[in-house]
This record gives structure tokens, sequence and C-alpha cells, in this order.
């Protein structure tokens, strides 16, 4: 007879499902690989009664929670509920009975994963979240166990497929944002309160998730400089493609070098302090160059770019959301939490470990970058004269200006390249320049990424 290992599912919705589903699909290829057998024992879930798109017995159904994680039959609890309020009773519940949990809830990451995580090691247990960020790509596993023996120099993200999939849609049809959203959450590609994804809310848990791994400290959601994409027009788009430049909304991570760090220096520095360099950690639109891979990745696949000190520049690249992706990431971790208890490694790879009491998140008006930067001005003599004496008085040089022909009426737009300059000189003199008589709207402005 082979070995059984017995699950407990807490939520059956599009994940709990597709969970299921994969189960009962390649369940006995998991056992030929793994040598057991992974068995949903309960399944909580809102209605037991509720007509669903796949058929569960009624004898595993439930409608309370508490019944999946107290079944003594229950070995390892896989929480899919979302949310954070239940999802952390459930998990707290869980770790306390000292059985292993698997979640793909980065909201409850984000905001509570130092406590969970001190639990599971308190009762010698363990907390697994490959799927918590980017769906089916592998890229907790390979931070926490692939790349143990790399300092993390970069991280460079497209991790939500939602603004990814507008965003190729403005570029590929030329449409305004607010015309490709209606379709997408018309399609189901966007929530019908889209704000989580379209301001970057979501792409931030998961970089604040990365970051804590790569960095060995965890990093607060509030620390995270967070922008989404609600401000970008289809001229930004064209402009952008103009210049060799395609728009991402990006996550980006990287240790802000300075003098006498041991880390490796780039162009963008800050006061940090010598040995332990503030990390940035921040989301925001970005000019890609089309020569750099992340330009082509499109609509709701996602990607990360991984740098490090020996392995060098990497590349994870898949479906970052949908039933099937994370299912699959869920999958792989019940093969390792079975695996792990088969064992009696109950903390083989903890599911955190801080190493670098010393880590902070620098401030984002000390990071510098290149900008692109688009105005809307009177189409009048001198316009120009007036812009570039206040960017001088910040000492921001100006790369490249164009003045696109074509454009009737009173305002025309101006987009500007800015050498490369701190976020806090930029902001200060672009709020200078838009109260200006000239410049009639609010200036959109953009970060440009290298990736040097």
């Amino acid at each position: 007879m082979m070995e059984q290992v017995n699950l407990g599912l807490v939520g059956g919705g599009t994940v709990g499902g597709g969970v299921w589903q994969a189960l009962q699909r390649n369940g006995d290829l998991m056992a030929a690989r793994l040598g057991l057998r992974l068995n949903v024992t309960r399944m909580a879930v809102r209605d037991p009664r509720r007509t669903r798109g796949f058929t569960v017995p009624a004898s595993v159904l439930t409608g309370d929670w508490s019944e999946v994680v107290h079944d003594p039959k229950v070995q390892i609890v896989v929480e899919l509920m979302g949310g954070v309020t239940t999802a952390r009773e459930v998990v707290r519940a869980a770790l306390k009975l000292g059985k292993p949990v698997v979640t793909a809830n980065k909201a409850l990451l984000s905001a509570h994963g130092p406590e969970l995580f001190a639990l599971a090691a308190k009762h010698q247990t363990n907390l697994y979240y490959e799927a918590a960020v980017a769906g089916g790509i592998p890229i907790i596993k390979a931070l926490r166990e692939s790349f143990a023996g790399n300092r993390i120099t970069r991280i460079a993200g497209i991790v939500n497929g939602t603004c990814n999939y507008i965003l190729t849609r403005m570029k590929l049809e030329g449409a305004e944002f607010s015309d490709v959203l209606a379709d997408a959450q018309r399609l189901g590609y966007a929530e019908a309160e889209p704000s989580l994804d379209v301001d970057g809310h979501d792409a931030a848990h998961k970089i604040g998730i990365l970051a804590s791994l790569a960095h060995g400290f965890w990093v607060r959601p509030e620390t995270i400089h967070t922008e989404g994409i609600r401000h970008i027009s289809k001229l930004d788009i064209q402009f952008a493609a103009q210049l060799g430049y395609t728009i991402k909304l990006l996550g980006i991570i990287q240790p802000i070098a300075t003098p006498g760090s041991s880390q490796p220096k780039t162009k963008k520095k800050t006061a940090g302090d010598g040995q332990n360099p503030a990390i940035q950690v921040s989301v925001y639109p970005a000019l890609v160059p089309n020569t750099h891979v992340l330009a082509s990745v499109n609509h709701a696949f996602n990607a990360v770019a991984v740098r490090g000190d020996t392995v060098g520049d990497t590349l994870f690249y898949g479906r970052g959301a949908g039933q099937d992706p994370t299912a699959s990431s869920i999958l792989g971790d019940l093969a390792d939490a079975a695996l792990d208890l088969r064992a009696g490694n109950h903390h083989r790879v903890p599911p955190f470990v801080s190493h670098n009491g010393q880590g902070k998140v620098a401030p984002m008006d000390s990071i510098s970058s290149r900008f692109y930067v688009r105005l809307d001005v009177s189409d009048r003599p001198g316009v120009f004269a007036r812009i570039a004496t206040v960017l001088a008085g910040a000492k921001i040089g100006i790369s490249s200006i164009i003045q696109p022909e074509g454009h009737t009426g009173e305002t025309v737009p101006v987009i500007l390249m800015l050498d490369a300059a701190s976020n806090l000189s930029v902001r200060k003199a672009l709020a200078i320049i838009g109260k200006l008589p000239v410049v009639k709207s609010s200036p959109v402005v953009l970060r440009v990424e290298n990736f040097d």
C-alpha cells in the first residue's frame, strides 16, 4: 500500500477548484513521482450545497473552516480563501497545531508574514507560499534555495498580469487606458473594482515578498513606493515607441551602493551605510528599452529578471495568474510539504530567514534615474526657454526634446527626456514647471530603466 498524506483545503473558488481538479487529473502522476499519494480529506467552502463546475463528494465538503483545520486526519492545510482577516485565523490555527500550511495569499503574507513565520518556527512546522508571487513561476523556491549562494544585485519584475494585459493592448491597438480597462473587465482580466491591480498594490505585495527573501529583512508594505498606470495615455505609449521603449509596470529591487560598500556599485546612489546599503523597493510604470527581454513580455504573462553576483542574469517567465498556473505552484508546494512530513524535516527550508538586521528600504526621493516627461503647453514662442530655466536651476540636464507635428489647438504635447537625477530634484522641479502659465495640465512623469 502506498503511503497517503491527507490534505484539508480551505476555499473552493477559482484557485481551490483548480487545485482539486489538478489533483484528480494528475494525482496518479504525482504519486508515481513522489512515492506517496495526496488525498483531499476535507474541503471548506462558503456554501456546500452550491453547484460547482467540478464534483466533490458531500462527505468531503463543509461550510466551517475549523472542521478542516482541527480534523485529526488532515496533515497539511491549504489556505485558498483569499483576504486577510479570516485567512489569518485559518493559518494561525493550523500552525499552532503543528500542521504545515500551503497558501497563495500574497496580501496575507505582506501584512502578517513575520508573525506567521515566527509561529511556524515556534511550533516546528512550515509555511509554503510559492503561489503567492507570479502564479506558476517558481520564483520563491529559486530565491530561497537555488540562489542561496548569491548576493542578489537586482530584481526587475512584471508581476501583475492585469496591468501588463492593459499596457500590451494599448501599445498594439493604439487604445486609451479607460477603453482597454473596460474591455478587460468584460473579459474577466480585470476586476469590477480594479484599483488593487491598476494602482500597483497587488504588484507591491509581491515585490515586497521578493525583496524580503532577497535581502534578509522583512519589507513592510508602507515602505514600498507604489505607482499605478491610470495616468498613462496612448500618447505616452506612442512616444515611448518612437524613442525605442515599451512602457511596463515594473517592480524594482536593488541595493543602492555607496562609496565603501561591499555591494556592486550602480549608478543609483543614496546615503547608505557602507556594508548595509539601503534597498530600493519600488513599483512604477517605466520605459523599458525594446532591446531588453522584459519589453517583449506581453498580455497577461509575467516575468522576473534576477541578477546574482555569482549566477549572473536569469529570467523566470510564465503565466502569473489564473486557475491552472496557480494550482501548479500549489501542487509543487504540496509535494515539498508531503515529502518533508515523510522525512520528518518539519522545518527543512524555513519560510523566511531574517539575516540582515541592518536592512532598510531607501526613500524614493533618494533614488536617481533618467526620466520621460510629457507636458501639455501653450503653442507659442518662449515656452521651452521657461521650462529649461527651471530644470537648469535644479541642475537637471535635458538629453532630448520632442514636439510632434500635426497637433492643432491652443496646446501641444512636448516630450522631455531628462538625464539621470534624483527623484526629489525632479519632483520639485516639475512642481514648479506645473505651475507655469504656459503649462496647461499636470506633467506626466515616467522613469527610464536601462538595466545597466
